[in-house]
């Protein structure tokens, strides 16, 4: 809630330049990815303007990189 424009949300899918071969049941994408590899970053934060803060828009960081304006989601994926 009200989340837009606080952190980045540093998420667990590796960066792909398109949606071609998105996994279709909602899994991370990690295909080939390793400590090295970017990462998708959504929702913008603090530090951008307001037309990064949607949570359609994606941008990616190496996992080794980081910031204080990217954070993660807590989330409870019910079991």
């Amino acid at each position: 809630y009200d989340m837009h424009g606080n952190v980045w949300e540093w998420c667990e899918d590796a960066w792909h330049d398109s949606y071609k071969g998105v996994p279709s049941d909602g899994s991370a994408w990690k295909d080939g990815a390793d400590e090295k590899d970017a990462r998708v970053l959504r929702g913008g934060s603090w530090r951008h303007d307001t037309s990064r803060c949607r949570a359609f828009f994606r941008s990616r960081n190496a996992r080794a990189r980081g910031w204080n304006y990217y954070g993660c989601r807590i989330s409870l994926r019910d079991l």
